[in-house]
Parts: C-alpha cells; structure tokens; sequence
C-alpha cells in the first residue's frame, strides 16, 4: 500500500502537472510523449501494486469511490494522449499543405562522390535530382568539374573501393528515410480520414481534459485518503462530504489567485492588469467577465444551492440552532454574491449615474471638460464584496460551538485565515485604488501572495476539520496545533511547486516562439 501511495502521489501531483503545463503551452509533442510515457509507467506501476495489495486483503471499504474514479481517470488520460499524437500528425500535414505540399526528399550526396559513381554505373544517376548546389548550368557534362578531375587517371578498382563505402551509406539513409516517410504517409492518410466535426470534438475533449483533469487528480488522492482511513462511512457521509467539497473550494480559489499573481489569465484582465482590447486577443476572450464577477458568481450559486442542503444530514429531524446558523451563511453568500455581481453589472454603473443626465447635457453647451473625465478607478474592477463575504465567513467560524474544545480550535484556525485572505484582498484594493494598472503586463499586488496562501491552507483546515478526522485527531492525542503546522508547511512547499510548474510552462511557450521563428541563414 505504501508503494501504491508513494508511486501515485509521484505520478498525479509531480509529473502530471508538467505534462499539463507542456500540454496547455503546446510544446513540442516529443517532450509532451516523454512526460506522459513517465506518467504512464508509474500510473501502471501504481495500479499494479494496489490491485495486488486488494487481492491479498479484505475489501475494508466496499463500494468505494476510489477504485472506480481512478481507472476511469486513467482512461480519460490515456485517450488524451491519444487524441494528442493524432492532432500533433494532423497540424503537421496542416503546415505541409500550407507551405506547398508534399516536396520530394532529397539525399545529399556530393558531387566529388556523384562523379566516381557515374564513372563506374554510367546513367544510372541520369534522371536524380540536381544537387541543392548546383545551379543548372553545365549539367549536361561534368567534364569541366575540378573535383572529378582526379577521378579519370584512376582505375576502376580504385574508383569501387573508394566511393563503395559512401554509396552503401547512402543507400542505408535512403532505405531509413523511405521507412519514415512511408510511416509519416500512413499516419497523415489516418488523420484526413477522420471527419471534421469528429477531430472538432476530439479536440474540445482534449482541451477540457487539460482543465480538469487536475481538479479530478486532487478529487482522486482526497478519495484515497478517505478509503485508506475508513472514514465518512453512514450518516457521517455527509458531513465529510460538506467539508471536503466547501474546503476543497476555498484550495482551488487559492490556487487560482496565486496563478492570477503569476500572470494566469492576463489575456481576461484578471491577472491584475489592464484588459488586452480586440485585435490583440480575440472577441471571445474580450467578452469574459472580470474576475470579481465570476468571484461573485460563485458565491452566489454556494448560496443559492446550499440553502436547501444544510438540513440533510438531520433529514426529517427537528431544526436546530446551528441548523439555522448554516442556513443563515447561506442567504449571506446568495446577497452577497449578488451584491457583487452587481457591482460588476456595467448597465448597473450606467443607471447609477442617471442622476447627472441632466446635467450632461451642458457638456454640449459649455463644451468638454476634465470634470466629465471618467474617474481612472472607472477602468479597473473593484469589488469587496467577495472579500467582504469571506470575511464574515470566518468570522463566524472562529467562534462557531463544536462539540469539543479540539474540534473548536480548529474551526477557528481556518475561520482565522480566511479573515486574513479578506484583509490581504483589501491591501489589494488599496494599492489598486492608489494606482491603478496601467499596463497589459501582470502588476503582481505583493498582498496577493498572502491571500492566496490563506485561502489554500485554510481550505485545507477547512477539509481536516470533520467529524472523522476530529475523531481521530482525540483518539491519537494529537492538538490542533498538529493539524495547522502540517497544514503550513506542505501550503508553502505546494505554492513553489505551482510557481515552478508555471514557469516551466512559460519556459515551453518561449521555446515554441522561438522555434516558430524561421532563421534567416538558412532561407534560400
């Protein structure tokens, strides 16, 4: 088990998200198969293990969603890779038809070479290609040549020993680049074959796998721990449940803020700078919301759903007061999130403005002037309302009753970062309000990197701190300090791993600009 563990653990959280990055960057599919063919092997290896390990023991977790999840995983990855070496073959008969078609493979051969074996298979060379070098003129006699001049005062014994180990080179080459190209052939023949609207859906299938399949990684080793520890078993399903799929919420929002610092999303607008406008980025890129809008979005369909969820654990029992506190944070997140949303509505800002209308109509009579100049805080999205629902989320689960003191501690450690992501947030909307972005380029806000590294380990906190893992927590002696330290050591470390990972993708999209570049000494 300890092997299953540890070779998983290496395949999904390091050398998938490096296969992800090269993939998302569109690098060279030779180091994308390289990346995966590693993925592969120690998936396999992986599931190797674990399918012995379940052979030689009880199935302690019956119906567990672990097993299922992971070979459908590992599926859908290995279809990917697939759909991935048949979309690199067909962008590559894409750029052949584009530059002119298939031309003909030309093997260089010397002329020094050319001449002694003309001298001992006489026409044999007549209807070949001229050499890359030569420029038409004179080619009907090779009479006037320099290089061949040595060739006539020898014999032809000497001719064959010196220019048969070139020729059985040359022929070998050929035969190697007639096997490529009868290969690359076939494949470009499978690749036309396949109908549009089939490699259009293949290629949105592709594409969405990139997105996801992280996300499911995480879902993946999360499950895992639940079916190796035994817990969330009975009624208490759906208290784990509530904390791993809120905690895990509040990690991804973590995870994204961080990459938004880094300059994740700059074509949207939402790596703190300016909005690229059309012609730069395309249309549809121009018209995603702002980050704060989807933020709020997101807030708002938490609450608008959990409103009718809070009670199924106690489905059919009386209400109680912390029943109606849940429900309360709810309708929270639903005003909240709609207050942002709002806020972000630009029809909204318009009608907000509808006082002065009037008045703008003496800008015609009096002419324009630096009074009707938009605010500059008018061209950058400034929401708190986010950070504001986020702030009384911990609040309230910094003081909310548990049932033990160990329990209650630990609610108050991630209720008390998540009250620093919304002070952070706010430093944020400080130094933005102050000076705003004026550049395409990623501003990087230093307050961010706290937000992000509260958020991340708070949604951590946030998933230890059910019933089970509590449980066992007391049952083992182990404080709520333990949880915490454990929480921010590995936050840290997972921070720099993102950091490296995203430089190695923009590592792999400079490499591919440059490669894109045609160099010019070698233009005709």
């Amino acid at each position: 088990m300890l092997a299953h563990i540890g070779l998983m653990t290496v395949a999904w959280f390091f050398v998938l998200p490096i296969s992800v990055m090269l993939s998302v960057a569109r690098s060279q599919h030779f180091m994308l198969l390289i990346w995966q063919i590693i993925f592969f092997s120690l998936n396999a290896f992986g599931l190797l293990v674990g399918t012995i390990y379940n052979s030689k023991t009880p199935d302690l977790y019956g119906n567990n969603l672990h097993h299922k999840l992971g070979w459908a995983l590992t599926w859908i990855v290995f279809a990917q890779a697939i759909i991935g070496l048949f979309r690199s073959f067909s962008n590559r008969r894409f750029n052949a038809k584009a530059n002119g078609g298939d031309q003909a493979t030309f093997m260089t051969i010397s002329a020094h070479n050319r001449t002694g074996y003309q001298q001992m298979h006489p026409g044999s060379l007549a209807s070949m290609h001229r050499y890359s070098h030569d420029s038409g003129h004179g080619t009907e006699s090779d009479s006037g040549r320099s290089d061949s001049l040595g060739g006539l005062h020898e014999g032809k014994e000497e001719k064959a020993q010196r220019f048969g180990h070139h020729i059985q080179v040359n022929q070998a080459g050929a035969a190697a680049s007639s096997r490529r190209f009868v290969a690359d052939r076939n494949l470009f023949r499978a690749t036309e074959m396949v109908p549009g609207w089939l490699m259009k859906t293949t290629s949105f299938f592709y594409d969405a796998v990139d997105v996801l399949i992280l996300i499911f990684g995480f879902v993946a080793i999360l499950t895992g721990f639940v079916t190796y520890a035994g817990v969330f078993k009975g009624s208490n399903i759906f208290n784990g449940l509530a904390h791993s799929v809120k905690g895990g919420v509040f990690f991804w929002y973590g995870l994204l803020t961080l990459g938004r610092w880094m300059g994740c999303f700059a074509e949207y607008g939402w790596a703190w700078n300016v909005r690229p406008p059309v012609g730069m980025v395309s249309a549809r890129k121009a018209k995603v919301p702002s980050a704060e809008f989807v933020e709020s979005f997101v807030i708002f369909l938490y609450g608008s759903t959990n409103v009718f969820l809070e009670h199924l654990a106690a489905w059919g029992d009386t209400w109680t007061a912390q029943d109606l506190e849940h429900v309360s944070i709810t309708i929270m997140f639903f005003g909240g999130g709609l207050c942002g949303m709002l806020v972000e509505s630009k029809k909204i800002r318009q009608l907000l403005n509808a006082s002065l209308a009037r008045l703008d109509a003496g800008q015609k009579q009096y002419g324009f002037n630096e009074q009707w100049t938009p605010p500059k805080t008018y061209s950058f999205s400034m929401n708190p309302f986010p950070g504001l629902v986020i702030l009384l989320l911990g609040l309230m689960m910094s003081s909310h009753h548990q049932h033990s003191m160990v329990s209650t501690m630990v609610h108050k450690q991630w209720g008390t970062l998540f009250v620093g992501f919304a002070l952070a947030r706010a430093v944020t909307y400080i130094l933005v309000y102050i000076s705003p972005p004026s550049s395409y380029l990623p501003s990087r806000p230093p307050s961010e990197i706290i937000s992000s590294f509260c958020l991340i380990s708070g949604g951590l906190i946030f998933i230890a701190s059910n019933k089970d893992t509590v449980a066992a927590m007391e049952r083992y002696d182990l404080n709520a300090m333990f949880i915490f330290t454990v929480t921010m050591g590995f936050t840290a470390f997972l921070m720099a791993w993102q950091m490296i990972a995203l430089a190695i993708k923009g590592w792999a999209v400079r490499r591919r600009q440059s490669e894109s570049v045609p160099d010019r000494g070698t233009l005709a």
